[in-house]
């Protein structure tokens, strides 16, 4: 079963063509990486299968409903979180919670409880009554998400969702990403950060001047760049070594790096036979920021 589904959204804004034959299959239950250049589309695809803005041609379902025809179906179904954070920084972390719950037809009593088992769920129960200002960045944007998820939603959309944080507030959100998932929800995520897509991510879509150029696994797109790479670094011989091994070599560092085909191995038997020194080897596999830029043409945005 798919819990997202978009066949040929088109959107246009004057001579701008924002989504442009979009297409997306997302199953349910996963966390599904949206990935593309700044001004690509992502947060266009995210509004418009979040029913905040209609499209021009195409169709989109959202957990079985029609995003068109069914809109407060839809709504009823998914949490939205987006790049800037939505609670109140006066209020405490219960009271945006609470007020959250209120807000989406919770009774008070209810909305009380919900609240508590979301900030037990996110590590903020000892922070709880204390004013948001006083929260770190990761303490907030975990409460963000918090609030997205009152109704226990069947899609979770989080757009850009650490964009500013450090990596330790990073990897608390990415430990709440995963816990999120692993209830049952289905997680869209639009991330300028590719190593945040490869570590949380079973699946992926690249998407460029609002239509789809890429989709698999974060090591299939990978697997596109190429094999594993070694990266070899000698005293001297370089320009011999790299024309046997045929691989580029960087004078300057005094590197050499060698795609690996015929096995490690063999790379290793060439240089013992050309007798070269070697300082340093390094074995890497490609990464989602060398398949990004291959398939986009531009580096990822930081």
């Amino acid at each position: 079963m798919h819990a997202l589904i978009a066949e040929g959204l088109r959107k246009r804004y004057g001579d701008l063509a924002a989504l442009d034959g979009f297409d997306l299959h997302v199953p349910a239950g996963v966390i599904h990486g949206l990935l593309g250049p700044n001004g690509a589309g992502k947060t266009t695809a995210v509004k418009a299968l979040a029913t905040l803005i209609d499209v021009d041609e195409g169709t989109a379902s959202v957990a079985g409903f029609d995003v068109r025809t069914q809109a407060g179906r839809v709504r009823r179904s998914i949490g939205l979180v987006g790049q800037n954070a939505a609670v109140d920084e006066v209020l405490s972390g219960r009271q945006n919670l609470v007020m959250f719950a209120r807000l989406y037809g919770l009774n008070s009593a209810d909305a009380r409880t919900r609240a508590d088992g979301l900030l037990g769920t996110f590590g903020l129960a000892d922070a709880a009554d204390r004013p948001v200002k006083t929260y770190s960045g990761g303490m907030r944007r975990r409460l963000d998400i918090a609030a997205g998820l009152i109704l226990t939603p069947a899609v979770l959309f989080l757009d850009e969702p650490t964009t500013g944080l450090d990596p330790r507030a990073r990897n608390e959100v990415w430990t709440s990403i995963r816990e999120v998932a692993a209830r049952g929800t289905t997680v869209l995520l639009t991330t300028q950060y590719l190593d945040e897509a490869d570590q949380l991510a079973s699946g992926v879509t690249v998407v460029d001047h609002g239509r789809v150029i890429a989709e698999g696994s974060p090591e299939k797109l990978k697997r596109q760049v190429g094999g594993d790479r070694v990266t070899i670094t000698l005293h001297d011989g370089i320009e011999e070594a790299a024309r046997r091994l045929g691989g580029e070599a960087d004078r300057e560092s005094g590197t050499i790096t060698v795609e690996v085909t015929s096995g490690l191995m063999a790379i290793v038997r060439t240089l013992d036979e050309l007798g070269v020194a070697v300082e340093d080897l390094q074995l890497r596999r490609p990464t989602l920021d060398e398949a990004f830029l291959k398939l986009t043409g531009t580096e990822a945005s930081r």
